[in-house]
């Protein structure tokens, strides 16, 4: 007998577990519900069409009723929203809104991939025809209908996340004033600040204000109040603006999931095994609206990120047919375009390590994207955090105009590959002048994580300036014409690098020596000629461009 798969929800991970599903079984009855107009879109794709980087809003639409239906044979019923769950009739109650009408469909295996849904605080004044969020197609209509009738002046974005710092380029793009509300200290939470210091500086380059550490507590309409909007912050101040978007993120759709008396995880989402099933075996859930094992500790988070949807649902769907294969875990590895730069990660970040109270290290590269002397090359700012231990990758960051995707991608593999930091140093990758250098990025992240390991060199960071004793002594290795361009830390002296030797007696081999550099390289090449005459000598991991990009 022909089985019978009911989908809620389609894009990411429902349409992947459909057309799996059809591949693995040409017998099979495959239902997808969706209670929107759109089963398939590139919702990642939002903002670049309100931008206008995007020109045709159908290249947004990726499947069609029809379209599937062909190619899949997937009865796909649009506007059909399910509105419960039994699990022991093994049915669901559909509303057909276009229809006007209740109904039941039986089944034997149910996925549910409803997403995750933006979170609107509840905020006085907040519900009103200026406020927009972006979920999908009919959402990215309204945003650019208000913008084309109401022709704003300025728009406010509440949230530094990647729906938010894309929403305040596509509103930047349409030459729209920019506000960014954000209530953390910095932008992109994946990232730390360190990382997060780059994307403040190109925002406010695109004229993008920035208020930090601030939330949105009232909306009241301002005079004309079918065109404007006074905005109060949790600082008292006030700013008036024609548009609202609220992006400070989202919440998984687990509505249906907990009115069907499914087990949810203590993040919110719904809890599956490692097969995607939820608490009942017949009911499987994939994407946005599930806890995902993290990959490092394998405790929950969520994760609402196409690649590990898409995944997912191909998973469940084999499972469904008759598999019994396991989902690998969620490493987050994503990235976010801001202007002209990129930010990425993988992994877990420094803030993540320390709330977990897990020992590693870290390490900072400012490196080129290709080959110096091949013109277009720009500067790529990486991240490594590592286990002190065994050198296992725990996660990694970077940032810069370009080589910054497959950076990480790479550290993502290697990651995923239990590979460690002295595997970085080996990887063979691909090299000419206009793609990269013949020691990458990575690799060079590798050389010197691994020096750390093996005690080579030892290295200290920028937070551990803020606490210096009469028995250290700080030393910048950098040129003259560096130190009066740039500056230089308090309490330290010049002697550039090539003057060292030259210089020794300016050093008390009584005191602990602290190097820094530009970057970090020139810092290696002194302390290990300090450390080979007999000081006691540590080098400050990202130099002088990690340090002020804290200090700023």
């Amino acid at each position: 007998m022909a089985k019978k798969v009911l989908i809620i929800g389609g894009v990411a991970g429902g349409a992947s577990a459909a057309a799996r599903a059809r591949r693995l079984d040409e017998q099979a009855e495959i239902i997808m519900f969706e209670r929107g107009p759109n089963i398939s879109f590139a919702n990642c794709g939002l903002p670049y069409h309100i931008g206008g980087e995007i020109e045709l809003r159908e290249a947004l639409l990726l499947q069609t009723p029809e379209s599937f239906k062909k190619r899949f044979n997937v009865d796909v019923r649009v506007h059909n929203e399910v509105t419960a769950i039994d699990k022991q009739a093994k049915t669901v109650t559909v509303r057909d809104t276009a229809a006007e009408r209740t109904y039941t469909e039986s089944y034997d295996a149910l996925l549910l991939s409803p997403g995750a849904g933006p979170f609107v605080p509840p905020i006085s004044g907040i519900h009103n025809h200026l406020t927009h969020t972006l979920r999908n197609v009919p959402d990215m209509d309204a945003i650019i209908s208000s913008i084309e009738v109401n022709k704003p002046e300025h728009a406010t974005v509440c949230g530094g996340g990647f729906i938010g710092l894309e929403m305040a380029e596509a509103l930047r793009q349409r030459n729209i004033k920019v506000t960014l509300v954000e209530l953390a200290p910095q932008v992109m939470a994946p990232v730390d600040m360190e990382i997060a210091a780059v994307l403040h500086e190109e925002l406010q380059q695109h004229k993008v204000e920035l208020k930090l550490g601030k939330t949105l507590q009232e909306v009241a309409p301002s005079a004309p109040a079918d065109k404007s909007l006074i905005l109060t912050l949790n600082d008292g101040s006030t700013l008036e603006t024609n548009l609202l978007i609220m992006a400070v993120g989202v919440k998984p759709e687990t509505s249906l999931a907990v009115k069907a008396g499914l087990e949810i995880g203590e993040l919110g989402g719904i809890k599956v095994n490692e097969f995607m099933q939820t608490s009942d075996d017949a009911v499987f859930a994939v994407g946005d609206v599930i806890e995902d094992p993290e990959f490092v500790t394998g405790e929950a988070m969520l994760a609402p990120l196409a690649g590990p949807a898409n995944r997912q649902g191909r998973l469940a769907a084999n499972n469904i047919f008759g598999a019994a294969e396991t989902y690998k875990k969620t490493q987050g590895t994503a990235i976010c375009k801001v202007f002209d730069l990129a930010v990425a990660s993988t992994g877990l970040n420094e803030k993540s390590l320390q709330r977990k109270a897990m020992p590693y290290e870290k390490v900072y590269v400012h490196a080129a994207s290709h080959a110096g002397y091949y013109p277009g090359a720009h500067p790529v700012t990486l991240k490594l955090l590592f286990d002190p231990n065994n050198g296992l990758i725990l996660g990694a960051q970077a940032v810069g105009k370009d080589g910054v995707d497959k950076r990480i991608d790479v550290i993502s593999v290697a990651q995923r590959a239990a590979l460690t930091v002295y595997d970085l140093q080996d990887l063979e990758l691909c090299y000419a002048p206009p793609f990269g250098s013949a020691r990458d990025v990575v690799n060079q992240a590798g050389l010197v994580a691994s020096n750390v390991m093996k005690g080579n060199e030892v290295i200290f960071h920028s937070e551990e300036l803020e606490s210096l004793s009469d028995k250290q002594m700080l030393v910048d290795v950098r040129s003259e014409n560096e130190v009066d361009n740039m500056g230089m830390i308090h309490g330290a002296i010049n002697i550039p690098v090539d003057d060292l030797r030259a210089n020794l007696a300016k050093l008390d081999k009584s005191k602990e020596i602290l190097i820094y550099c530009q970057v970090g390289l020139r810092g290696h090449v002194a302390a290990r000629l300090l450390t080979n005459l007999g000081y006691k000598v540590k080098n400050l991991s990202g130099g002088f461009k990690t340090w002020k990009s804290l200090n700023k």
